[in-house]
């Protein structure tokens, strides 16, 4: 059993991150390949993800998940509220029966400075310059800022969404001593919320979740 990190946040509201170790076989014995995933290595992620949401909770019905138009999943009646993520070996899933959530997971590489002119407002780029001396500290905030995006994307579930103007870093990044950050995000898409993300730098990915 690979469980890599497991966080309880409340009593109705867990998540937990994976290190994909098994062949596709193990997780077939508990999870049904509900959608087309033809990929080999994809598949194996998507199944992951998957086995992760009994894990947080036993009596998650898996079989009754739904995949919506925007590609978000979900539970008919909402039993539960979840979000699911993966990147590399890792999978990562967030549940709640009381709170929409929203999370995401995200391997730390040179990349994602070639794609952060596209999620990236000028107000954050002048933040994560207070960092520009120190290369790989600078590498981690943008993925964590990324993430964080990714996490408000799944949480809001209708698509359509810019991720250079209707979510934005609202505040500096909070850093506390159990090594969680505090990030406060504005999403405005007709109308402002403020809302604060959790996010925490592992090895080597990081996370960043959002329960409302």
């Amino acid at each position: 059993m690979a469980l890599f990190y497991q966080h309880n946040i409340n009593q109705t509201t867990r998540l937990a991150i994976w290190r994909i170790e098994e062949p596709e076989e193990f997780f077939l014995s508990s999870v049904s390949l509900h959608q087309d995933v033809t990929h080999p290595y994809k598949r194996l992620q998507h199944l992951a993800g998957r086995y992760l949401l009994p894990v947080l909770f036993d009596d998650f019905p898996l079989e009754e998940i739904l995949v919506a138009d925007t590609r978000k999943p979900y539970l008919p009646g909402e039993k539960y509220h979840f979000s699911i993520s993966h990147c590399g070996n890792y999978a990562a899933a967030i549940a709640s029966s009381t709170n929409r959530v929203g999370i995401d997971i995200e391997l730390v590489t040179p990349r994602i400075e070639r794609i952060s002119p596209k999620f990236l407002s000028e107000e954050e780029k002048a933040y994560l310059a207070q960092w520009e001396l120190f290369d790989q500290l600078q590498l981690e905030m943008t993925t964590v800022i990324w993430s964080a995006k990714e996490a408000v994307y799944k949480w809001y579930g209708l698509g359509g969404l810019d991720f250079k103007t209707h979510m934005q870093l609202s505040g500096p990044l909070k850093y506390n001593s159990n090594q969680w950050m505090e990030i406060p995000f504005r999403f405005n898409l007709g109308q402002t919320i403020e809302v604060q993300l959790e996010a925490k730098i592992f090895e080597p990915l990081v996370m960043a979740y959002l329960v409302t």
